[in-house]
């Protein structure tokens, strides 16, 4: 019973003190997503790329998440000739 107490009171103040913290984790989780998935697109966007050998075999995992990518970097339809999400 008093253990019960105590793990919910743990939760609570550990609850407390996160949840201010949870927004700015996120967006930079977001941000630090769009530049890599920039980083792997970026020889179909005509951005010379160094190292597109490497990430030429991500583009099939980063194409699920496209549609919300190019919407959130403020491009209106889909910066890649071939590709139509919209």
């Amino acid at each position: 019973m008093v253990r019960q107490w105590l793990r919910r009171l743990h939760d609570f103040y550990d609850e407390v003190y996160q949840a201010p913290y949870r927004r700015m984790e996120r967006r930079a989780r977001r941000r630090q997503e769009d530049m890599f998935r920039l980083m792997v697109m970026s020889e179909s966007l005509g951005v010379p790329n160094p190292v597109s050998f490497y990430t030429l075999e991500l583009l099939p995992f980063m194409l699920e998440d496209f549609h919300d990518w190019h919407q959130r970097m403020g491009m209106e339809h889909s910066p890649l000739e071939g590709f139509r999400c919209c």
